[in-house]
């Protein structure tokens, strides 16, 4: 009798300790990350980059192009004490379009009360009628006098940038108005100035931007979803079956005190067309001819690329025909090596 009762009491112990182990292992982290907050539209398609690394080479840092689509290549992986060194790998890219940008403006910024504040935008001469469908230029445009402005007070600037414009007329795309954004320089004071000078109402190239084989990151805005729920939104689970006041919503709300739903708490909103930024992207091809990457009957929803691209490993953020920047990376990782040996031209139409 004595044994009898020890072993159920042994049995009893070991299914209560299994069935805390059982729900330790459904602890999980909050649905919807704090880090995302506020899940807003973005405020514009060009994404904003706030902060730039610093770097001694006098030459422009970021480069955006617009996402053609996605395609695959196979590349010899070059990397050591890899399990597929020396072997011949599957990689699924992405394709920017990357024309030539050229610098509109030179933008000279001081020390001010709430950070950096500017001194002056000088405008190139000459600018083509695209740019007007933008911004308004400034009806007198004296170049050599403002630059020979900010040459005379370069002991008081403490930054120099350009602004660049897009050109989507040397693409398939429709749109007429380029984008405009503004690109930090690397160097010092004075090489900033002398590179923006040399450049300004010039082109330049993704070739002399980014590098094969190294990484970057990509800020992008996302695809847009519109106005969801919470079970989509963030991901909380579906009420019982039985629930009476339907399923797919929170439960209760909370108390009655305070009379309003904190921040924290999953709430329905919008879903999608965020500016997202996605660290250690590896260019794996800088070319200049579209005709070696376009598939059969174009990209969807993009058509053909007539003049340069970027390949990229894996996806980036946005649907097709979205503006994609590129910057030096913030948590940079050591040169990967691959070599391709083939690109996919097949038919992205499903025939």
């Amino acid at each position: 009798m004595t044994e009898s009762i020890i072993f159920i009491l042994t049995a009893f112990i070991f299914y209560i300790l299994h069935k805390q182990k059982k729900m330790a292992q459904r602890n999980r982290p909050r649905r919807g990350s704090l880090g995302f907050k506020p899940r807003k539209r973005a405020k514009s398609e060009t994404p904003r980059i706030h902060s730039w690394k610093v770097s001694k080479d006098a030459k422009a840092l970021g480069f955006a192009g617009y996402k053609a689509g996605m395609t695959h290549v196979m590349a010899v992986d070059k990397r050591k004490h890899t399990p597929t060194a020396g072997l011949e790998i599957f990689i699924p890219v992405t394709v920017v379009e990357a024309p030539p940008m050229i610098v509109a403006a030179v933008r000279a910024y001081r020390k001010g009360y709430h950070g950096k504040a500017v001194v002056t935008d000088v405008y190139a001469s000459g600018l083509g009628d695209a740019i007007k469908k933008s911004i308004t230029l400034p009806k007198k445009i004296d170049t050599e006098g403002g630059l020979k402005e900010i040459e005379s007070g370069l002991e008081d600037i403490t930054d120099v940038r350009i602004i660049v414009e897009t050109q989507p007329s040397l693409t398939t795309l429709s749109k007429k108005s380029p984008d405009l954004m503004e690109i930090a320089l690397g160097g010092t004071v004075k090489e900033k100035f002398e590179y923006a000078k040399k450049v300004l109402g010039k082109e330049i190239t993704a070739e002399e931007v980014l590098s094969k084989n190294k990484f970057f990151d990509v800020h992008a805005v996302s695809k847009g979803k519109g106005y969801e729920g919470i079970i989509t939104r963030i991901g909380t689970r579906i009420q019982p079956r039985k629930t009476e006041k339907g399923r797919r919503h929170g439960g209760t709300g909370g108390a009655w005190t305070p009379a309003r739903k904190l921040w924290l708490w999953p709430l329905p909103g919008q879903l999608g067309y965020h500016t997202r930024t996605e660290y250690n992207k590896m260019v794996l091809e800088i070319g200049k001819d579209g005709k070696a990457v376009n598939p059969k009957g174009g990209f969807l929803n993009y058509g053909e690329i007539k003049g340069s691209y970027i390949l990229l490993f894996g996806s980036v953020p946005g649907p097709a025909k979205r503006l994609i920047r590129f910057s030096p990376p913030r948590l940079p990782k050591k040169e990967a090596g691959y070599e391709i040996t083939y690109i996919d031209q097949s038919s992205k139409q499903g025939v």
